[in-house]
This record gives structure tokens, C-alpha cells and sequence, in this order.
């Protein structure tokens, strides 16, 4: 029985249809809704206590709002409020509804905070009295984001970036280094605006510098893996790949060989990144050897437990690198991903560490890790990238937004 719902004109057709609803309902929330909706609310004077934190993706305040916000929470002459937007994770519907919300809110506050990019906070005729702060999610400059991925799969074209821009209405942008401003200058179209991106530091680093974070980070990493107590951690984070809504991981490091090889000496702990719903499965006879932590323990603390990180394209690498211990890049689909996403800087030039695509290349430089390990090559990436990340990048963030207070 013929089924038109099968065809390919009908699928084509659909695929079409569906992108031009999608034009207009961005023409409708981003042109229309959201900015009338912070222009009635806007008549309201500014409170100068009020500061707002919008959190664009994640349920709760993450890593990269934490020390600031626990050291503003703290503070009783500041009334802080908190947006959970859940963009890619909640229907449209209940989404459209936490942006009214935060507009709303965001229209009479005099400092509001993002870590991500956002179409929303950038659609808005921003009063001039209110301080918009991005401290972005990430150090350094690794894969390419914003206007720098509009000729690549990963990104929007030119011509929609420019529409509905992301990176507007920055009053600061922080970042971990003088090295990258040009980077994030290029990626939120700040070439024009000399200053907003300031290399204070990232406030998230700040936790590397404490001995008694540190300790407890490992406690907490003993506890929900206690066979990492005696042995030494393996580290696997690599990011994701493809979009955030379909966000995959990689399956490629072979635990049952690493367990031969490592398994008295070694455990092996995966935090895959936040965004992946399915990921890997590890066999139960492996599970005195590796564990996957993704939803139990924080990036920051297994990085301050592990004695060697592999990776791929992941940021971390940024902050791990504070450490000056051994990293691994295992980039599989390096000539994939670099056509996808592209980088900010030559790959097989700029990471600090060996470049394998698999499994038994990695296992054996671990086997010759004392000989091979090339300290002088973190420390060089650690100058150059992370220069601004000293234990202090939060006290420098406090002074640049709230002043000498």
C-alpha cells in the first residue's frame, strides 16, 4: 500500500516546512516578544542590589558561576535571583516561558551574569545602567564557537549570526589569558569593541589553588570510587560530538585491554560530557578497575585526582594543564571533527601531549610514561593559555564588575 509519508518529496517537503515555521518563530521571540517584554518591565527603575545569574542549558548553578555566586550570595547588600533556562532540554513551550521570566527579571537589575552564549540576553535593548558579565564556561581557546564557525557545518550561517546574534550587549567578557582575547574578540564579534574582552582570569580556576579543596576534591572522588584510593587515576573526558539536543560520545578505548595491562596499578575513571544522554557501557567485571562518574562527581575534583588526563578536544585540558601533568589526546576523528567544528589554533601544534587514534597507542605511552612525558611542553601551554589563572581571577572579577566594594 502506497504510503506518502515515505516518499522523499514528503520527508523533503517537511524538512522545509519545518524551517520556515522555525524563521518565524525566531522573527517572532527575538524581534517582537522578548524585546517588547523587556521594554514594558524596563520602565521600572533599576535596582542597583540586584543581580541575576542565568544559567542557559544546566538545571543548577554550574562550575563556572559557583565561587562568584556563593561569594555574592554571601554578601547580604546584593539580592540575587537564578534561571534555569533548560534551552535543547524542555519543549518549546515551557522554554519560551523561562525566557519571559528571565526578561522580565534581567529588565530592572543592575548586574547580570551568563557562562554560555545566549540569543535572548542579545536581543534585548539592554539599558545602559544594567552590567552584563559573560564569564563563559571555559578557558583558553580550543574549538571554534560563535561567528568563527559560520562557514562551518557546526554553526549558523553568516547571514542568520548576524540576525539573531548570540554575543551582543557585553558589558565584560572574561577569559584566562591575553593570549585569546583575538579569539573571543573574533567569536562574539568584538573586534570592534577593544576592551570588553578582559583577560582577569577564569573565576573557575580559582579552586586549583587551594590545598583544602584539593584534598577534598580527592575525598569525593575515594568515595564514590573507593578503588581509586590506591592506585593511581586514568582520566578519560572527551567531548562531545554532532549538536547539543542529539549529543554523542565517543566509544573507543578498549577497557578490557587497559584493565589487563593498568588494572594493578591503575583505575580508570569516564566523565563524559554533561550534554550525552547515552553513553557507553561498562562491563560489571571492570568495575573495581573503571567507573563512569559523568553524573556523580564534578570535572574540578576528578581533575585535581587524576595522575593523567586523556582527552580529545576538550577544554579541560585548559585547566588540567595548572597541574603540569601528563595529558593524552586521543583524537580518532581528528580530519572529521576539525571539518565540523573547526579550531582556533593547529591542532597537532598546539596540544600539549601525544596524538593517537587508538587505544593501543595510548596504552603504550603509558607503559613509557616516566621517559616520554614532556613536563617543559605543559608548562609552555600552561604560560601561554592560563596566564590570568592564579587563584585570584574571582577577586579580580568582583573589582572589574561591583567596583572597589
Amino acid at each position: 500500500m502506497f504510503n506518502i509519508k515515505k516518499t522523499g518529496l514528503y520527508k523533503k517537503t517537511k524538512k522545509k516546512f519545518r524551517k520556515v515555521l522555525s524563521r518565524g518563530y525566531k522573527f517572532y521571540t527575538l524581534r517582537l516578544l522578548y524585546p517588547t517584554l523587556y521594554r514594558v518591565y524596563a520602565m521600572k527603575p533599576v535596582k542597583k542590589n540586584k543581580v541575576v545569574f542565568i544559567e542557559v542549558r544546566m538545571p543548577k548553578i554550574s562550575d563556572s558561576f559557583k565561587l562568584l555566586y556563593d561569594r555574592i550570595k554571601a554578601d547580604t547588600k546584593y539580592k540575587v535571583s537564578t534561571h534555569f533556562l533548560r534551552m535543547s532540554f524542555v519543549p518549546r513551550k515551557e522554554y519560551r516561558k523561562l525566557c519571559k521570566n528571565m526578561v522580565k527579571d534581567i529588565a530592572t537589575a543592575k548586574y547580570v551574569f551568563l557562562n554560555e552564549s545566549s540569543n535572548i540576553t542579545s536581543c534585548l535593548p539592554l539599558r545602559k545602567e544594567t552590567v552584563l558579565t559573560q564569564l563563559w564556561h571555559a578557558c583558553g581557546a580550543f574549538k571554534k564557537f560563535g561567528m568563527s564557525t559560520a562557514d562551518l557545518k557546526f554553526g549558523d550561517n553568516r547571514e542568520t549570526l548576524n540576525k539573531y546574534p548570540y554575543h551582543r550587549n557585553y558589558t565584560h567578557v572574561t577569559v584566562s589569558s591575553p593570549e585569546v582575547v583575538w579569539a573571543y574578540e573574533e567569536a562574539m564579534s568584538l573586534e570592534d569593541k577593544k576592551g570588553v574582552v578582559k583577560p582577569v582570569g577564569t573565576s573557575r580556576t580559582d579552586v586549583f589553588f587551594d590545598k583544602a579543596f584539593i584534598e577534598k576534591a580527592k575525598q569525593r572522588v575515594y568515595k564514590a570510587f573507593p578503588a581509586a584510593r590506591d592506585r593511581k587515576v586514568i582520566l578519560y573526558a572527551p567531548t562531545f560530538r554532532g549538536r547539543v539536543a542529539k549529543a554523542k560520545t565517543p566509544d573507543v578505548l578498549d577497557v578490557g585491554k587497559f584493565y589487563k595491562e593498568f588494572g594493578d596499578e591503575y583505575v580508570m575513571i569516564f566523565k563524559h560530557h554533561p550534554f550525552v544522554k547515552n553513553r557507553p557501557i561498562i562491563a560489571e567485571k571492570y568495575k573495581d578497575f573503571a567507573m563512569d562518574l559523568t553524573d556523580d562527581v564534578a570535572i574540578e575534583d576528578l581533575l585535581c585526582t587524576s595522575d593523567i588526563c586523556i582527552s580529545d578536544y576538550s577544554s579541560l585540558v585548559f585547566e588540567y594543564s595548572l597541574f603540569v601533568k601528563p595529558m593524552i589526546f586521543l583524537a580518532h576523528d581528528l580530519d572529521d571533527y576539525f571539518d565540523w567544528r573547526g579550531f582556533y589554533y593547529d591542532y597537532k601544534d598546539f596540544v600539549p601531549g601525544p596524538i593517537f587514534k587508538t587505544s593501543d597507542e595510548v596504552m603504550n605511552y603509558i607503559k613509557n610514561i616516566d621517559k616520554e612525558f614532556d613536563k617543559q611542553k605543559v608548562i609552555d601551554f600552561r604560560d601561554k593559555f592560563m596566564s590570568s589563572c592564579d587563584g585570584h581571577a574571582t577577586d579580580r572579577i568582583m573589582k572589574l564588575v561591583f567596583g572597589e566594594r
